[in-house]
């Protein structure tokens, strides 16, 4: 059996599951062991209770990589909501002496532009406590998430508790600063018609390492259309790390 070099966490989005990177896979050499990883209520832990705050969230994932990490290089890959919550669990894991070679971030501008927000908003957005057809247009807003998805009724239902639940999780009040900084290197990608897109380069105030930023042609699931050319860019990051190994 071919030995692995480096471990890819892969953190899902909002309503998403261990699934949702499947079309990447085939683009990732084999020398990268590939292992989605997903929050409780959905996917492989459909049986389990679905999590609601941030801080329980992140532990959940911090839990999964030390349990599979097995002193393997590794990095972790996010998108929208798991960029957010791939850059607290890195955190978490340094202050465990875990160090991801590089942490990649997609579909979000980082947490000083949510905290720029919250500032200047009189309330909050929830999401979560948007009615049924109010959510339906927002995710259609987004995109993501198949028309023929949110035109049935019975699919709808599956997945609405899910997605209001991964809303909640990035929507409530916690604890968490928005000023901490990591000692892992960043990536940051963004769709070039995210609204906040021109923000991307906010992720370089939050390392002590690297940065480096990619814009593609797109909305905030860009990523579906470039997995060669992300695979490219993951593989060009790790040069070091494969030449070593």
């Amino acid at each position: 059996m071919e030995n692995k070099i480096v471990k890819v966490f892969l953190l899902h989005f909002a309503g998403g599951s261990s699934y949702s990177f499947d079309f990447l896979r085939p683009f990732l050499p084999n020398c990268f062991e590939f292992i989605p990883l997903e929050l409780p209520g959905r996917g492989k832990r459909i049986g389990e209770e679905l999590i609601k705050n941030k801080e329980v969230a992140i532990e959940d994932y911090v839990k999964q990589i030390k349990l599979l990490h097995e002193g393997v290089p590794f990095i972790i890959f996010g998108h929208s909501m798991g960029a957010d919550l791939g850059f607290y669990v890195t955190k978490e894991l340094e202050k465990s002496f875990l160090f991801p070679e590089y942490l990649f971030v997609s579909g979000n501008p980082g947490p000083q532009k949510e905290a720029h927000d919250l500032k200047n908003q009189k309330s909050k957005k929830t999401r979560y406590k948007l009615s049924d057809d109010d959510l339906k247009e927002e995710l259609r807003k987004i995109g993501g998430m198949p028309e023929e998805v949110l035109q049935d009724d019975d699919i709808f239902d599956f997945f609405k508790p899910i997605i209001r639940a991964d809303f909640q999780v990035l929507e409530d009040e916690n604890t968490l600063s928005k000023d901490i900084v990591i000692k892992s290197p960043i990536h940051a990608f963004m769709g070039d018609e995210e609204e906040h897109a021109s923000r991307i380069d906010n992720w370089k105030n939050h390392t002590l390492s690297s940065f480096n930023s990619s814009l593609f042609k797109g909305n905030h699931f860009f990523i579906y259309d470039y997995p060669e050319n992300i695979s490219v860019i993951i593989k060009k990051a790790l040069s070091n790390v494969l030449i070593s190994s």
